[in-house]
């Protein structure tokens, strides 16, 4: 359900990417908490993993922002409005799903690029009371890999339940995180 949210602002362009086995990249970490923050119920998201690839080819598919819908789950679309050097406007449609409903998603966001190490998404516009995420790229110089890390904290504006939402938002990262480190990779899920 959760998912589309969580993984906004990662793109596809094809890398050459380093080789390392599965079994010296460290599993994969996920965490997320459900904060109160006024009356509102605050989702804050931590994921991690590494992947073989070096920072520049990390780099390369997380801002390829057009072509981002080819492999997250009910992402529809994803469109650069507009960039200004660092900073990048980005239109994406896509579907939220919960156990038998689902919900059209419109998002406008804005990504500040740091290149080669950190993306900060902010929104701009849409369907969510609030969006907020980082993603920073660390390199691991005993594989010439690099570990992803992605942090958010969001505030859907349809309602999400406690506990039960955490476990569903979790499974959704777990899943999304594995396609972008596999996809990453070059490797399909």
């Amino acid at each position: 359900m959760m998912r589309y949210f969580l993984f906004l602002l990662i793109g596809v362009a094809p890398a050459v990417m380093a080789q390392t086995s599965k079994a010296e990249l460290p599993k994969l970490e996920v965490s997320v908490n459900r904060v109160e923050l006024d009356v509102l119920h605050m989702f804050e998201v931590d994921a991690a993993g590494t992947v073989a690839a070096p920072p520049a080819a990390v780099w390369r598919v997380l801002t390829g922002y057009e072509k981002m819908n080819e492999f997250v789950p009910d992402l529809a679309s994803c469109k650069v409005l507009a960039r200004n050097g660092n900073e990048v406007i980005i239109e994406q449609f896509g579907t939220a799903r919960f156990l038998f409903m689902s919900k059209s998603i419109h998002l406008v966001v804005r990504a500040t690029e740091t290149p080669m190490t950190a993306i900060d998404i902010a929104l701009v516009s849409g369907d969510m009371k609030h969006y907020e995420s980082h993603w920073e790229l660390v390199p691991v110089p005993e594989t010439g890999g690099t570990r992803v890390v992605y942090s958010g904290r969001l505030i859907p504006n349809f309602y999400v339940p406690g506990i039960l939402g955490i476990k569903i938002i979790r499974g959704d990262i777990e899943r999304m995180m594995a396609a972008v480190l596999a996809r990453i990779d070059g490797k399909r899920e």
